[in-house]
């Protein structure tokens, strides 16, 4: 195997993404990883930590793509309109990324990886202020985001597993459900106390 000179964080990370998003996080081995870039496993100790510290690295950078699709989505948008657009953005995210939406979970929680934590964190302060600029109190803004994450991790991970079966549209599907997510929370705006 040819060695290659000047591998950096930004090198595997990229090559681990590719494994990851194209045969499934759990493919995205040490092992792998150094074949695509064409060095020996032992090198990338010099940059990561292990399987772990790679794992770290694609969660990352799928919460910097994801800030970033969710910044374009929201652009020009609000209230619903908005919440809209980044459940779409979640879910185009979701299918064209596999790899990088796997390594989310698990998430960190406070104190134990406080830069992962900070970075995991960006996305959903950007539905926060989507929520809270549909008048949802603030003391009930993680609730729904909880909520809506629920909803659309469930419905992709049934649409990946071809768990859909009906010969209905699924992508009518998924509007339908982002509506409930809608209507609940116009809901919660409009009674709060009741939230």
């Amino acid at each position: 195997m040819g060695r290659r000179v000047g591998i950096d964080q930004t090198d595997i990370t990229r090559a681990a993404a590719r494994i990851a998003d194209s045969d499934g996080l759990d493919s995205a081995t040490l092992t792998a990883v150094a074949g695509e870039l064409g060095i020996r496993t032992p090198s990338l100790y010099n940059h990561v930590d292990g399987l772990a510290g790679m794992r770290r690295l694609l969660a990352l950078r799928g919460s910097a793509v994801l800030l970033e699709d969710f910044g374009d989505a929201v652009s020009g948008r609000s209230g619903a309109a908005a919440l809209r657009a980044i459940a779409r953005s979640y879910r185009a995210f979701a299918t064209a990324h596999p790899g990088l939406y796997a390594s989310f979970l698990p998430a960190p929680e406070p104190g134990e990886d406080d830069v992962l934590y900070d970075a995991m964190a960006q996305p959903v302060h950007v539905v926060a202020g989507v929520l809270l600029e549909m008048g949802i109190p603030a003391g009930e803004a993680i609730h729904l985001i909880r909520a809506l994450r629920s909803l659309l991790h469930g419905f992709l991970d049934l649409e990946s597993k071809s768990g859909f079966g009906m010969p209905v549209d699924i992508d009518a599907s998924f509007e339908a459900a982002i509506d409930l997510m809608i209507s609940a929370a116009n809901a919660v705006a409009r009674n709060p106390e009741k939230g």
